[in-house]
């Protein structure tokens, strides 16, 4: 799906959810200065993904060290990059399949590897997801997804926080969307964490003491669908952990509301929403700690 036949609310909606630079390297197709982005030098295993779309784009195991400064890869996976003359009618774009966001230029013939082929990749056009069993990853939902995201990003061990949609029907809703229409989604977090330094266990029971697990209706002042605690499991071991945390609460006299799905489709939301006590400075009204284990 090119970005020309995606209609223009859902381009706006996408785009939003970027910072002002990652527009202009993803939509403007802008250039990152050399020997500046995030990934030009790792090496850890993994897949790097669409920073606007998620969708994967290439192996930890096609790049190499062009020392151009910026990431390289002699390969995609298969089918997720296209490639179109660029304006300036001498070089080859690459955009990603999915959403045609820019990722940068292709350039064959340099000899770097027996493929002869070169993806000279910006940063910014991509984020890196490390390679499974490294590390673990969770999602929860418990109301305003700003004061769970607060005290979760605290904990030791958790590597990454993001903010998003689940467990609804609608592909890339919008916050207004989720609030005012019927998308099925619900405020959640999705946590990747270090299981050498911290459990699954551990960070779903941190979950189930910074929310009432009670209400029915919402959380604290905010009353609504989207706004109802579940967990969303990945696995049987996940699902069972959760189970055995929800039997421990009602043996202590906690009639718990919080209900069990299998992890769907999370969409992250808008940039705003990332961070949101810590990048504005203030504390969350309707979360608290209280110790139930």
């Amino acid at each position: 799906m090119a970005m020309e036949n995606v209609n223009d609310e859902t381009k706006a909606l996408l785009n939003s959810r970027l910072t002002e630079e990652e527009y202009r390297v993803l939509e403007q197709k802008g250039t990152e200065r050399a020997f500046t982005g995030e990934y030009w030098d790792n090496h850890e295993a993994g897949t790097y993904v669409c920073r606007r779309c998620n969708a994967p784009l290439y192996l930890s195991t096609d790049k190499f060290d062009s020392r151009c400064g910026w990431p390289s890869f002699d390969d995609e996976i298969e089918g997720a990059v296209i490639r179109r003359t660029d304006a300036d009618g001498s070089r080859t774009e690459i955009l990603c399949s999915s959403c045609g966001a820019h990722l940068g230029h292709v350039f064959l013939g340099e000899g770097f590897t027996e493929k002869n082929t070169r993806h000279c990749v910006n940063s910014l056009s991509m984020r890196f997801v490390p390679e499974q069993g490294e590390t673990g990853r969770a999602v929860f939902a418990g109301g305003c997804f700003w004061g769970v995201e607060h005290f979760i990003m605290k904990q030791e061990g958790v590597l990454e926080t993001t903010v998003g949609y689940t467990g609804g029907h609608k592909a890339y809703p919008s916050y207004k969307e989720v609030c005012y229409t019927d998308t099925g989604h619900v405020e959640a977090i999705e946590v990747i964490y270090d299981p050498r330094k911290v459990t699954y266990g551990e960070l779903a029971m941190l979950f189930f003491e910074i929310h009432d697990p009670t209400q029915r209706n919402g959380q604290g002042p905010d009353l609504g669908e989207q706004y109802l605690s579940r967990v969303f499991y990945e696995n049987v071991s996940q699902k069972k952990t959760a189970e055995e945390l929800i039997q421990l609460l009602r043996g202590k006299g906690y009639d718990v509301a919080t209900k069990l799905e299998e992890i769907a489709s999370f969409w992250p939301a808008e940039e705003y929403h990332q961070e949101y006590y810590a990048n504005n400075g203030k504390t969350p009204y309707c979360h608290g700690y209280t110790k139930r284990f």
